[in-house]
């Protein structure tokens, strides 16, 4: 089936082969699929950015989920909309993570020390095998619990959306991957800063905790900007989280060619938009490109994920998360405690 639309590879809607059309017509036929659904996506962003102008609590990225779930379950997403939503949760996923490259550089890793960095790497690491573990003892499929340790311990639904490539997961994998990273990261925007005095946390320690805890970089800023004094060594230690999200992808890519069957379809140890992320880190680094293509460059990103995460949401559906019942539920909040809790830790004992 192509993209979702119902169709078989090689026809148009209009019935005429594409093999009979010029390069030109065909990707006219293709553009003219997904224009309906590309143009809800649009609307859609518009409306989850402005939403999170009024409300600056409620991250664009968060909204953004969820008008896509509430169009699936409210039967708004039709048929004629599914091409254009699916290449905005796949292409232009792929481009907004290739673009957030531009915002890490390997000076913001020296910058957070050899302690900031272990702090990082530790808690990525027991979140992302201990969640696996977690699935395996409630029974949750194994691509499914694999795309939720990627959302919680990297970057929420962006990661979920870099590691469906590899994890041979389905619709449903990722839906539920998805809406658990979206609910715990809107629960840590309100619960942290609350927890910040019971756990005796100075500002920079607050930060460094968020930063290495909380799923989505929106929700990061969100819910650092909560404490002053605490964003800018949230955003540091977020970002350097998300560094980690090529060699996680390129890991278990790796592992599944390994054990991939002679002659089957076996995952590229790098997906060509993981190069591009690191391609344009690499970039960052050099100190060449201007401030203002950067910022530039930011702002597309931003617009880009969201738009991705509209399209995202749309695979979310109520009917399905009933089916996976209280087992992923059970899967996603011990995810989310395990870690705040490994990053708090980390905060303690380093003294990061």
């Amino acid at each position: 089936m192509d993209e979702q639309a119902g169709t078989m590879p090689g026809v148009a809607t209009t019935g005429a082969p594409v093999s009979s059309m010029s390069s030109d017509e065909g990707a006219a036929v293709l553009w003219r699929r997904r224009a309906p659904g590309l143009v809800a996506v649009a609307g859609a962003s518009a409306v989850a950015f402005g939403v999170a102008r009024v409300a600056p609590s409620l991250d664009a990225t968060t909204v953004a989920v969820v008008l896509g779930a509430l169009g699936a379950n409210l039967g708004l997403h039709r048929a004629a909309l599914r091409t254009g939503t699916s290449y905005a949760s796949r292409r232009l996923l792929r481009f907004g993570i290739v673009l957030l490259g531009l915002q890490l550089s390997l000076g913001q890793l020296a910058d957070l020390g050899a302690v900031g960095l272990a702090v990082v790497a530790g808690t990525v690491t027991v979140t992302f095998f201990g969640t696996q573990l977690l699935g395996r003892v409630l029974r949750i499929p194994p691509a499914r619990s694999l795309l939720v340790a990627t959302g919680f311990s990297i970057c929420g639904a962006s990661a979920v959306g870099a590691m469906k490539e590899v994890a041979g997961g389905d619709t449903e994998d990722t839906g539920t991957a998805i809406a658990l990273v979206t609910l715990c990261g809107t629960l840590a925007i309100f619960l942290l800063p609350a927890l910040r005095g019971p756990l005796g946390l100075d500002p920079t320690d607050f930060g460094t905790w968020v930063g290495a805890s909380v799923h989505d970089v929106g929700q990061t800023v969100a819910t650092a900007s909560r404490v002053d004094g605490a964003l800018t060594t949230a955003i540091v230690v977020k970002l350097s989280r998300v560094v980690l999200l090529a060699p996680l992808v390129a890991g278990v890519a790796l592992v599944r060619r390994r054990s991939a069957p002679v002659g089957t379809g076996r995952p590229a140890v790098l997906p060509m938009f993981v190069v591009g992320f690191l391609v344009a880190i690499a970039l960052a680094s050099t100190g060449w490109v201007p401030a203002g293509v950067l910022a530039g460059a930011k702002v597309v990103q931003q617009v880009l994920l969201v738009a991705a995460l509209v399209g995202l949401g749309t695979g979310i559906h109520l009917a399905m998360l009933r089916r996976t019942g209280a087992r992923a539920l059970v899967l996603g909040l011990s995810s989310w405690v395990l870690v705040g809790a490994v990053a708090y830790a980390g905060v303690r004992l380093t003294g990061a």
